[in-house]
């Protein structure tokens, strides 16, 4: 699936947790690039004990497809794990605007 959900599709929102080797290595802009194919919104950043933070706003499909891809991420990247919460509010989708981008 390409572009963003139909109008109607139930939107969620997860955030993603990813550690392993995942800073220095190009996974914030894979995420980008993975997250915009799919027609989702939302953001991608690094935290400070390594690991890569991503919040994102979509149908069940594309989130499970953006799943798929955080567990595999860039050549580069060893991902030990994937830790996935379900936000218990689709208002926080709000904040994000209508694309997929990296923070600081």
């Amino acid at each position: 699936m390409d572009g963003l959900a139909n109008v109607g599709e139930v939107q969620h929102v997860r955030r993603y947790t990813v550690v392993g080797q995942v800073q220095g290595v190009g996974f914030r802009y894979f995420v980008m690039r993975e997250a915009t194919k799919l027609g989702l919104r939302g953001t991608v950043r690094n935290t400070p004990d390594g690991a890569v933070d991503v919040v994102a706003a979509g149908t069940n499909e594309q989130l499970a497809q953006l799943e798929e891809q955080l567990r595999t991420g860039p050549e580069a990247a060893e991902v030990q794990s994937v830790e996935v919460v379900e936000s218990e509010s689709e208002s926080d989708s709000g904040t994000f605007g209508n694309r997929f981008m990296i923070v600081p």
